[in-house]
């Protein structure tokens, strides 16, 4: 707990846009975040991953200079997070658990007001406002005070709050919590789409199908460490095994099974279907479908068993807790 911190030598790509570096957080006696490691690409999305007080938030603020490193420290846009916080916060847009709105104002007060925080020329800052109300359905709410906003409308004046500066970097915690199904495809979407114009993004969410939607890397953290970290696949390979195919045919399999092994490891055989695992699908599966084929077999379906990120994440805490008690 006595870390104190070093300047640590780094190599940053010119495209790596975030960067943690041994990034560390004590609270008096207790370590929220233990000595955490990542980086991420320009037009990359970073998921974080992990239950309610394992050090997300925390990483977040720190990532945005608002909480100063105990040890390590993290680069966002070039810029190092305890010597530059000024230019950290030029260049991120973040979106809190807590939005902080100031009920009172009106939607296009509201985001004017952030606009000369920004020091965006008006004009400027009112065509940014107006473009991206319109773009996640709030054009019709310009002139309503914050406090008439629905929980859902709240969480999406609070992005837009976060992109007015038209930031390369974006901190975006829960980004489409409270909100309805169209509403959060919206934001969705709109995430993909700025990925084109290589902004960067670092997500924290408990809905973990929309984390596989979106991520290009998922990290997964618990007690304030980096336990799993890596692509989906990868993780998926790593954690729940080897891709498996399911075939079905038409009819009873009538020992195709056995004639099967020799070619792949057969994990399960029912009457009409087998699964069999696929470590390379693109030279395993034509091979099957050729081999059934010249036997005269009918193929019905060749189709991956779709593996969750679900998955993934709980049999990742599954084996951090057999850790745990071993140790």
């Amino acid at each position: 707990m006595n870390d104190t911190y070093k300047p640590i030598p780094t190599c940053t790509g010119k495209n790596t846009m975030i960067e943690a570096i041994d990034l560390t957080k004590d609270f008096d006696k207790f370590r929220a975040v233990d000595h955490v490691n990542f980086t991420v690409e320009a037009g990359s999305v970073l998921a974080l991953l992990g239950p309610n007080g394992a050090g997300k938030t925390t990483t977040v603020r720190m990532l945005t200079s608002i909480l100063p490193p105990t040890y390590g420290t993290a680069r966002v846009a070039g810029f190092d997070v305890i010597t530059h916080p000024v230019e950290v916060r030029r260049r991120v847009g973040v979106l809190t658990e807590q939005h902080g709105l100031y009920e009172r104002m009106k939607g296009e007060e509201y985001l004017d007001f952030f606009g000369q925080v920004y020091h965006l020329p008006p004009d400027l800052r009112r065509k940014r406002a107006l473009d991206l109300m319109e773009r996640f359905g709030l054009g019709d709410a310009l002139d309503k005070r914050l406090g008439e906003y629905s929980k859902g409308m709240k969480q999406k004046l609070a992005l837009v709050r976060a992109m007015l500066h038209d930031p390369p970097v974006l901190l975006l915690d829960e980004p489409t919590s409270a909100m309805d199904p169209l509403s959060a495809k919206m934001v969705r979407d709109a995430i993909l789409e700025l990925r084109q114009d290589e902004r960067t993004f670092l997500i924290t969410t408990h809905n973990l199908t929309e984390a596989q939607q979106l991520a290009d890397y998922i990290a997964i953290i618990r007690h304030g460490r980096i336990v799993a970290y890596g692509r989906f696949e990868e993780l998926a390979q790593k954690f729940v095994g080897m891709p498996i195919m399911e075939l079905r045919v038409k009819g009873a399999l009538n020992g195709l099974a056995d004639e099967l092994k020799p070619m792949v490891k057969i994990v399960e055989s029912g009457q009409s279907h087998i699964r069999y695992e696929a470590p390379d699908p693109q030279q395993i599966n034509p091979n099957i479908v050729r081999k059934l084929t010249g036997m005269g077999i009918d193929i019905v379906t060749l189709s991956p068993v779709t593996r969750t990120l679900e998955d993934v994440y709980l049999q990742v805490v599954r084996e951090d807790e057999e850790k745990e008690a071993a140790s």
